[in-house]
C-alpha cells in the first residue's frame, strides 16, 4: 500500500512563499510520475505541476515562473515550492502519484493566501 502525506500548508500573505512537502511511504518517487493538484472552495480539482521519473516538469499556466516541483528521491519526497503567492492560490493542495498504472492520493494540505 502506497501512502502519501502532505505537509506545509499555512496562512501566508500575498507575495509570500511556502514550500509544501509530500512524503511517500514506499521508494517509488524515483520511478513514478508525481503531481500536485489543488482544489479551491467550490471548484474542481486542478493539476498544478507534474514531475516525471526522468525529471521533466510541467506547470499550469497560472503558476509558471512562480512555482516549482523539486523532488528528493533519496527521501521519497516531492515538494511544491511556491513563490509570489496570490489570493487565487488559496486551495487545498493534494499530492498524487501514478505508479504502474495506479493512482495514489494524499489527504491534502490547506494553503490560504490572505492579508
Amino acid at each position: 500500500q502506497v501512502q502519501l502525506v502532505e505537509s506545509g500548508g499555512d496562512l501566508v500573505q500575498p507575495g509570500g512563499s511556502l514550500r509544501l512537502s509530500c512524503v511517500v511511504s514506499k521508494n517509488i518517487v524515483r520511478v513514478a510520475t508525481m503531481d500536485w493538484f489543488r482544489q479551491a472552495p467550490g471548484k474542481q480539482r486542478d493539476l498544478v505541476a507534474t514531475s516525471t521519473a526522468n525529471n521533466s516538469t510541467d506547470y499550469t499556466d497560472s503558476v509558471k515562473g512562480r512555482i516549482t516541483i523539486p523532488r528528493d528521491n533519496a527521501k521519497n519526497t516531492i515538494y511544491l515550492q511556491m513563490n509570489r503567492l496570490k489570493p487565487e492560490d488559496t486551495a487545498v493542495y493534494y499530492c498524487h502519484a501514478r505508479y504502474y498504472g495506479l493512482d495514489y492520493w494524499g489527504k491534502g494540505t490547506l494553503v490560504t493566501v490572505s492579508s
